[in-house]
């Protein structure tokens, strides 16, 4: 409990989700937290709710595909607090499609850019900072950043970037006692599908609840697994059985994982419909 009391922790992508439950769990610790999103009027409530379970929180509206933008936040985290603790990249969204659906490659780039360069951006800016309090970077990826599946060419594209990225910055920081650690969830009950956008740019909405199951991560699990990570420092944290099965096979045995993957998607397609 005491590890996050009074650390300054910068969440992106803290209005739904792992985030905002990211959020919550750690002002219950004591922790002082910067929440950004591009959605101002969903953080205010989360703010008040950090306040009533301890912890104290502000709300900095941040676009962070936008480079300024994300100096900004970096800049009024510091107005407000002086220092900063973590950095959690946490903001991301996904489209749902095969390359050749992509009939416009502006909605694929400005994934690129909010998952990915929203990630570099950040943590660009925040650096001078946490090398003064030996700090912790959180790069939030996914399974998917491990293991790319049919239909998720753009979303697989940003989390392998996401990847590559700090993994290469993990060996940069090192001598400055700065930790960086990679978090590869898989399918967590959050919303996130049903924000999904399809190849024209429209959201998956309702059509996502039946990606769901009772079997699947809550964000509260989810989010005490990260936590968790944070407080050990680790490197990196696989949270199911078949990412880990997924990361090995594609290792020892990738033919048989392409083989898998196809036969999985197939299931998927015939059961929830071809959008999904």
């Amino acid at each position: 409990m005491e590890y996050f009391k009074n650390k300054v922790i910068i969440i992106t992508g803290a209005s739904s989700g792992i985030g905002k439950e990211l959020a919550l769990q750690l002002a219950s610790q004591g922790a002082l937290l910067v929440l950004a999103s591009r959605k101002e009027e969903l953080l205010s409530p989360i703010t008040n709710q950090c306040h009533e379970l301890g912890g104290k929180a502000i709300a900095i509206k941040t676009d962070v595909a936008c480079e300024d933008q994300c100096k900004n936040l970096i800049d009024k985290t510091i107005e407000a607090f002086g220092k900063i603790d973590i950095l959690i990249n946490n903001a991301g969204f996904g489209i749902r499609g095969n390359l050749e659906e992509q009939k416009d490659l502006k909605l694929f780039k400005y994934l690129m850019d909010v998952n990915y360069y929203g990630a570099v951006y950040c943590t660009r800016f925040s650096l001078p900072y946490l090398k003064k309090t030996k700090g912790q970077i959180i790069g939030v990826s996914s399974i998917l950043g491990k293991i790319a599946t049919k239909g998720n060419t753009a979303y697989s594209s940003s989390k392998f970037a996401m990847v590559g990225f700090f993994d290469a910055l993990r060996l940069e920081l090192k001598e400055f006692g700065i930790d960086v650690t990679m978090i590869y969830p898989g399918m967590v009950i959050t919303g996130f599908v049903n924000r999904m956008l399809q190849p024209d740019g429209s959201l998956i909405g309702k059509d996502g609840d039946k990606f769901y199951s009772k079997d699947m991560m809550s964000t509260q699990k989810c989010a005490q697994i990260i936590i968790n990570a944070i407080r050990k420092r680790k490197r990196q944290v696989i949270m199911t059985w078949y990412g880990v099965l997924g990361v090995w096979l594609n290792l020892i045995a990738p033919s048989l994982l392409d083989f898998i993957l196809q036969k999985v998607n197939a299931n998927h397609r015939k059961k929830l419909g071809k959008n999904i």
